[in-house]
């Protein structure tokens, strides 16, 4: 067992602001990432909303984020965390490589994509079926496809596909979109857009991969069948917090409970971004929860 100063586990937005910031104060911080640096902005087509850059696209804005570690001198080492808990004063972290006690634990952990639940989504996951349109839209060019949802997440992959898919169908249950008014305004000048809503999918079809899908009318309860080749779906996200035994400090969703100074209700342990209780997620709100809980760890290691 190794004992760590501070540990902070997810090397998104708010994890890696967190490790610059801690760095500054004096500390190493020891980060943990079980999949890809930067998060989701890594298979962001675009961001235009990040301040400092007018348009960037998600990869290059996490490789500034993780070039920017590695000028700070901290590295990221490639574990899954699997179990967190409180040891007497201390913080106990298991991962699938080591086992770790250590002062203060930031858990920058964010979320995971949903998934809708219905017939087929299974079958053809990975055969059609997927949750990045910038990771996997290529494989399909020139063909029909589908984005499923209507948040910020679903219009900004639909801009990426726009040009891409043959047509392109934009399914959403509701008749109004939750995302931001100039994606939606962008997507509907596009002739090769094709809008569906009131409409739920039903039923993924195909052989050996996926051929179509079943969508059904939320208010007239009319079924249609449409041929595509790729979906993709954006229909809300679960944190990723199973690893956590401490359940005191989620909430009935899972998220993380954290006060003005990103503390949750065990002492020394702390939360920043997606993975915590807010009303706005956005790669801006994740890197302001890294900094605040950075300054706080480092307060509370001071003393």
């Amino acid at each position: 067992m190794e004992n760590k100063k501070v540990i902070v586990v997810g090397a998104g937005p708010s994890g890696i602001t967190a490790c610059i910031y801690l760095k500054r104060a004096g500390f190493d911080p020891y980060l943990i990432e079980s999949s890809m640096p930067g998060g989701k902005i890594s298979s962001t087509y675009k961001v235009d909303n990040y301040p400092g850059f007018d348009s960037i696209s998600g990869a290059d804005l996490a490789f500034k984020m993780m070039d920017q570690l590695q000028k700070n001198g901290i590295e990221i080492h490639f574990e899954t965390v699997l179990e967190v808990k409180k040891d007497n004063d201390l913080i106990f972290v298991k991962t699938d490589v080591e086992e770790y006690l250590s002062q203060a634990l930031i858990i920058a952990t964010g979320t995971k994509e949903k998934s809708l639940g219905i017939l087929g989504e299974e079958e053809f996951l990975h055969k059609g079926i997927s949750f990045c349109a910038v990771c996997d839209g290529g494989f399909f060019k020139n063909k029909p496809m589908a984005i499923i949802g209507g948040g910020n997440s679903a219009l900004e992959e639909a801009l990426y596909l726009e040009n891409i898919a043959k047509p392109l169908y934009l399914i959403h249950r509701r008749k109004e979109f939750r995302g931001d008014q100039i994606l939606i305004d962008e997507l509907e000048k596009n002739e090769n857009v094709k809008i569906l809503t009131p409409y739920i999918p039903i039923r993924f079809l195909g052989e050996d991969k996926l051929t179509s899908i079943v969508l059904e009318n939320v208010e007239t309860k009319e079924q249609l069948t449409i041929d595509i080749s790729g979906a993709f779906e954006y229909v809300g996200a679960s944190p990723n917090t199973s690893f956590i035994e401490d359940k005191e400090i989620l909430d009935e969703k899972g998220y993380i409970k954290v006060n003005s100074k990103m503390e949750t209700a065990v002492k020394g342990i702390y939360a920043a971004g997606d993975v915590t209780v807010k009303e706005l997620r956005q790669i801006v709100t994740a890197s302001n929860d890294g900094a605040i809980a950075a300054i706080n760890v480092s307060s509370y290691l001071k003393k």
